[in-house]
């Protein structure tokens, strides 16, 4: 488990870190969500041990980080903007790494390169900007280590191997216990990976909360109603968090339980009654509307 306990970090006068706290379970996709310069990297690379805090501390597995090789043992960081030697090879790397990870699974490495058609021979600064993402992913897989951190890591890479690669990460969180924390300022690429998420704004986190959970208490209703003062009697029974209407079709998003919802329906005996589960855009959008917060603004 990874503790994140009011860590702050400032370079100069910028606060890119504001009393972050937040806790990583294991066994568990972690999304770490916010726009560019909201402190991601920050916070990422203060997570490995990259980073001393000013404040707070983080903890893996009860040990600080921060200049504690065991901990960061147990840590492969894929970076934005990953390290490669200049004129290497993926096999450079690869012996790199062996030095650093005793557990490091050569074979395995050169099984996933050959499967997404990578040769381990190829010079680096000839592969393009996906195929150095995929190189990257590759090794830390292939590192046995317990958490893999990564920044940005599907940034750059096609759809074919988008889901390739979240199907890896399932696949390892199943065979040995992997746990990936996986930074982004797109909520489209964590939607259907993700157990739990954080929102990362301005340096703070606004809220930490497991994804089913939060799609259990809220809900989209579209509906075309009898009486247009019906809308006050559903107002009266469930926080009304979100309302456009386009002709007739009324869309609410509601927080409340699916079925007080659906015994709504039976009273009001609607034209039309739709009940649909939220996006994780839109559970953000109505999250951060509650906290006041303009969500529009924050994500491409």
């Amino acid at each position: 488990m990874i503790e994140i306990k009011n860590v702050t970090k400032k370079f100069d006068d910028i606060v890119a870190l504001n009393k972050v706290s937040a806790t990583i379970e294991n066994g568990q996709v972690f999304g770490l969500i916010g726009t560019n310069g909201a402190g991601k990297s920050t916070l990422m690379r203060t997570i490995c041990g990259i980073f001393r805090p000013d404040e707070g501390e983080v903890t893996i597995d009860g040990e600080r980080v921060f200049e504690n090789a065991s901990a960061k043992s147990k840590i492969f960081f894929i970076s934005d903007d990953q390290f490669f030697f200049q004129n290497g090879t993926p096999m450079d790397m690869v012996r790199y790494y062996q030095t650093i990870y005793p557990g490091f699974q050569k074979e395995r490495f050169l099984l996933l390169m050959e499967t997404l058609k990578l040769d381990p021979k190829r010079k680096i600064n000839t592969f393009s900007k996906g195929m150095r993402k995929q190189l990257s992913v590759m090794l830390g897989v292939s590192a046995g280590t317990k958490y893999l951190l990564c920044d940005e890591t599907f940034d750059g890479l096609d759809p074919v191997i988008r889901q390739a690669i979240k199907s890896l990460f399932i696949r390892e969180m199943e065979d040995h216990g992997l746990t990936p924390i996986i930074a982004s300022h797109n909520l489209r690429e964590l939607e259907d990976i993700c157990d739990h998420v954080g929102l990362l704004h301005e340096g703070g986190i606004l809220f930490s909360k497991d994804l089913d959970s939060m799609k259990l208490g809220i809900f989209k209703l579209q509906c075309v109603l009898q009486d247009k003062n019906q809308v006050e009697l559903i107002g009266a029974q469930f926080p009304i968090l979100n309302k456009t209407q386009s002709g007739a079709l009324l869309t609410l998003t509601l927080r409340g339980k699916s079925t007080d919802i659906s015994k709504l329906q039976m009273e009001l005996q609607p034209i039309f009654w739709e009940l649909l589960p939220l996006t994780l855009e839109e559970i953000f959008i109505s999250e951060m509307e509650v906290k006041g917060y303009d969500f529009s603004k924050l994500y491409q």
